[in-house]
């Protein structure tokens, strides 16, 4: 058995010495490239029995990994089939055994970045198991990523290059908090993103009214990301808000499951017009508008009455906020058009001039 501390060493032309651990070899073991492999198998079996009714945009994003996957797999292959070859090879040539290490340094970072993106794309997709159609915010893979990359590379340094990673990271405590005030308001931000999820105030798609001071903010969310909350307001504009901003400010949710939206209209009849025929007219027709909930059903009342006018509230119930104007402007047409098709006018304003 090799000791993992042990060291290569040859001498190149410029007299120099460049010395390579002979673990780095011992790391490059076919069991560890079938372990990748099957991880790989792993990700496109899951899609295939798990994923079946995620929405278009998610299919598109997760065939998208699936093939930069697939090259990158290829390309380990290729890389783990050359060092096999020049390995065996190294007693026969000055130059292969020059190339040997440097091919050994690159099929290594190239397996670990395959086996982190692999277990990236494995952690997206069972987050998408709880949400279909809307996905999934990718702060919380990010941060899978960051962490395992982290725990990688610090085990590749201490464990394959020999690095004592313990006497660097005491001597850097005074940097640490440098860099900590730095970046205060971005790792105030990340936290404030991960509670958002870990209480999951929201989901991707849903959509919300944010209240900050006196600003009213309207927008269905689009992303969470390491710094910013992303949300499509309802003129489709992109509204980027702090993380921070968002955890301190009252959040109102009109995207719950099972509980639609509840939206009214008032008409104004002339008063003396049949107000109870108003009614059950409004009902019927407007509960025939296709992105009107069926149940509960439209309800109308008489919510005030002068002199003039008789108004006539009708509340209905809806699933989508983004289309809530659209569905107001046709419950009006509709509305006026059925009064009118039975005889029942509208009120107008009178105006009296008295001298």
């Amino acid at each position: 058995m090799v000791d993992k501390m042990s060291f290569f060493v040859y001498k190149t032309p410029m007299t120099s010495t460049i010395k390579f651990p002979l673990s780095l070899y011992n790391a490059l073991d076919l069991e560890i490239y079938v372990l990748i492999g099957i991880l790989c198998i792993i990700s496109f079996v899951f899609y295939k029995f798990f994923l079946k009714n995620v929405s278009k945009e998610r299919h598109l994003n997760i065939q998208n990994h699936l093939e930069k996957i697939n090259k990158h797999f290829l390309w380990l292959t290729l890389l783990f089939l050359l060092f096999l070859a020049l390995h065996e090879s190294v007693e026969y040539s000055i130059f292969i055994k020059k190339l040997t290490p440097y091919v050994a340094f690159i099929t290594y970072v190239s397996g670990v970045a395959l086996l982190i993106r692999v277990c990236r794309l494995l952690v997206l997709m069972y987050l998408f198991l709880g949400s279909m159609t809307a996905g999934v915010p990718l702060l919380i893979v990010n941060i899978f990523s960051l962490v395992l990359f982290v725990l990688v590379g610090f085990w590749s340094v201490s464990q394959i290059f020999g690095v004592q990673l313990t006497p660097l990271l005491a001597t850097s405590a005074a940097f640490s908090v440098v860099l900590g005030l730095a970046l205060q308001d971005t790792l105030g931000n990340l936290f404030a993103g991960i509670s958002l999820q870990i209480d999951k105030t929201f989901e991707i798609g849903h959509w919300l009214e944010i209240q900050n001071g006196g600003q009213k903010i309207i927008g269905q969310v689009k992303e969470l990301s390491w710094r910013a909350t992303v949300l499509i307001g309802l003129t489709d504009e992109v509204i980027t808000l702090p993380n921070k901003v968002v955890a301190s400010s009252q959040i109102s949710n009109f995207s719950p499951d099972n509980q639609p939206i509840i939206r009214s209209q008032t008409f104004k009849i002339a008063f003396g017009e049949n107000a109870d025929l108003a009614k059950d007219e409004l009902e019927k027709s407007i509960s025939q508008i296709a992105d009107i909930r069926a149940i509960p059903s439209p309800i109308a009342y008489i919510s005030e009455m002068t002199e003039s006018w008789i108004g006539i509230k009708v509340i209905y119930f809806i699933d989508n906020f983004g289309r809530q104007f659209f569905i107001g402007d046709k419950v009006l047409n509709l509305g006026r058009k059925t009064l009118e098709k039975h005889n029942i006018k509208l009120a107008h304003q009178v105006i009296e001039i008295k001298k």
